[in-house]
């Protein structure tokens, strides 16, 4: 379809001219001589572009009637792109104008090639914006919380929703890959601090050294390796939220630099005598025992008071089962798309052994058996001998007996594990199966086993 371009000028030659130039260029062009006139024509019918002469009738040089129309396009909401029109000796409205949401300007008498570039690389933009709007709308929700269905999960959610649009300080606790660093992100994309900044700090991978420079910020020349100043994580999670992770490794010589930011908000970068202020959210997490970390004295008492106004305790996977089968969909899809694979489908046989294995490395660990699952598929159904060897032999105990599955699958989980004991030596893997060498090879050729896996 035709992109649609107003040209809202008093000279009727100059709109002619835009209006030849332009439908030259393959657009519908439509003509206002006011911009009372334009915005009768924009109420009647949609446009895609604005050419806004900035004086009209009050005088020819002030540009009011052009900043007063941008203003009410603002208002009104409209959302197309404004390239106003105006000479050089009023460039410094032209900026004005920018500052109230036109895209561009351009100067009068303009060059006609000039004129044509600027308008398509504003449709370009307006393309590419568009285009990035809709990737994201497909992208598999970050959300992982949202897909439980377990009444703990449902709970954690309720909870986090509640507390996001508060300031509360937030101490999420769990073992790892619950997913302790997920639901900080959730915490944080449904508070007010949305739009702002989002910065995590994994505070057990800060050398001591280090510590008061990363957290703070530098200035030039206040150590051997201060090449220039360098703002610290409080300074640049600014108005947003601050995610503290691993809170709980922090060396105890340290503990007292951290809560005094945390009591007082004020710190003062390393090299400088400037007090400045941190306007944050706090979300921490950690796995360890506090309560034992402080009776041991490697963790201070008052510094857990100050991060657990709240604690959102996430249960590991073993203790919500409802939760195992949406998450290994959602990791699915996901590893799918990002391997290039398609309509994949977990077996009956790999969802029970997926729901009996008591997932140790939570989360984390399903989302790595997932994803080994998806790269190593010969086919769209991925079955149990798909699944990692640990699930395989958790599946084997749970009752003492073989799990019911096809003669092909066993005969394929046997010759794996025989490869696994034989360290990939094909002719000795055949002879813990009792196969001679061109049977186990005929196998291995049958099933696309690659003995290096």
């Amino acid at each position: 379809m035709k992109k649609t371009i107003i040209v809202v000028d008093d000279q009727s030659d100059l709109r002619l001219s835009a209006k030849f130039i332009l439908e030259n260029y393959g657009y519908n062009v439509i003509e206002a001589d006011s911009p009372l006139q334009a915005l009768e024509v924009i109420d009647e019918q949609p446009v895609d572009l604005m050419l806004l002469d900035m004086n009209f009738q009050y005088d020819t040089t002030s540009g009011k009637e052009g900043l007063d129309m941008l203003k009410t396009l603002k208002e009104k909401n409209y959302h197309f792109p404004v390239i106003v029109m105006t000479a050089w000796s009023t460039v410094e409205i032209a900026v004005e104008a920018i500052k109230l949401g036109a895209k561009d300007f351009i100067e009068k008498p303009w060059k006609n090639q000039r004129l044509v570039r600027i308008i398509e690389q504003q449709f370009q933009l307006g393309s590419v914006q568009l285009e990035n709007k809709r990737l994201k709308a497909q992208r598999p929700t970050n959300d992982v919380f949202m897909l439980g269905e377990s009444d703990a999960m449902q709970l954690i959610l309720t909870q986090a929703k509640k507390l996001a649009v508060t300031d509360t300080p937030i101490l999420i606790t769990g073992e790892n890959g619950t997913g302790k660093s997920m639901l900080a992100k959730f915490i944080h994309q449904h508070s007010a601090r949305s739009n702002e900044s989002y910065v995590t700090v994994n505070m057990g991978a800060i050398p001591e050294t280090l510590f008061e420079s990363e957290l703070f910020g530098h200035t030039k020349g206040a150590f051997t390796d201060a090449k220039k100043d360098r703002m610290g994580r409080f300074e640049a999670a600014e108005g947003g939220s601050l995610f503290l992770d691993e809170i709980g490794t922090i060396p105890l010589n340290l503990q007292p630099k951290l809560l005094r930011v945390l009591e007082s908000g004020e710190f003062e970068p390393v090299g400088s005598s400037k007090t400045l202020q941190a306007k944050v959210r706090l979300i921490a997490a950690s796995n360890i025992d506090f309560q034992q970390a402080i009776a041991l004295g490697d963790f201070r008492q008052d510094l857990y008071y100050r991060i657990n106004t709240i604690v959102l305790d996430i249960p590991p996977l073993r203790r919500r089962k409802e939760d195992i089968l949406p998450l290994a969909q959602h990791f699915l899809v996901e590893k799918s798309q990002k391997y290039n694979k398609s309509d994949l489908f977990l077996s009956e046989q790999a969802q029970k052994a997926l729901n009996h294995y008591d997932w140790p490395g939570n989360i984390r660990e399903l989302s790595h058996v997932i994803e080994r699952a998806v790269l190593l598929s010969d086919s769209n159904e991925i079955e149990i001998t798909g699944l990692t060897d640990q699930l395989l032999d958790s599946t084997h105990k749970s009752n003492g007996e073989i799990p019911f599955m096809t003669l092909d699958e066993a005969e394929q989980q046997l010759i794996r594990q025989a490869l696994q004991k034989s360290q990939g030596k094909v002719i000795e893997a055949g002879e813990l199966l009792g196969l001679g060498k061109n049977a186990i090879y005929r196998r291995l050729e049958k099933y696309q086993i690659d003995p290096k896996c």
